[in-house]
């Protein structure tokens, strides 16, 4: 089973609207921060096409501004439809997380 992309789409999509909740930032800013915490293979191709289905979906706002260095940039917050579904993934992710942890460990729990 190596097939793990679609996996790590579901999961990458909740770790970015975690990110953009916490402050508005960039592409390259939260391609670095999802570096930072261990998404070492994710690349631009995998990251932008995600931020824009997200915008697309409505759970992300896009807003081009000049940075402090004067180039345009995209950055993008979180909407209220992007609160609930980050409220769900992080929900869903909990009880995902501890049942798999129950099948890996050998069910100790029981």
């Amino acid at each position: 089973m190596n097939n793990n992309s679609q996996i790590l789409k579901g999961i990458l999509e909740g770790c970015i609207l975690s990110i953009i909740s916490k402050e508005e930032t960039y592409g390259y800013e939260l391609l670095t921060k999802l570096k930072q915490c261990g998404f070492e293979d994710i690349v631009e191709g995998t990251l932008y096409p995600l931020l824009l289905r997200l915008e697309k979906n409505q759970l992300i706002i896009a807003e081009r501004r000049k940075s402090s260095a004067g180039v345009n940039r995209k950055y993008y917050k979180l909407s209220e439809m992007g609160s609930i579904e980050l409220e769900g993934f992080i929900e869903y992710w909990n009880k995902l997380h501890v049942n798999v942890n129950k099948i890996i460990g050998g069910m100790d729990d029981e």
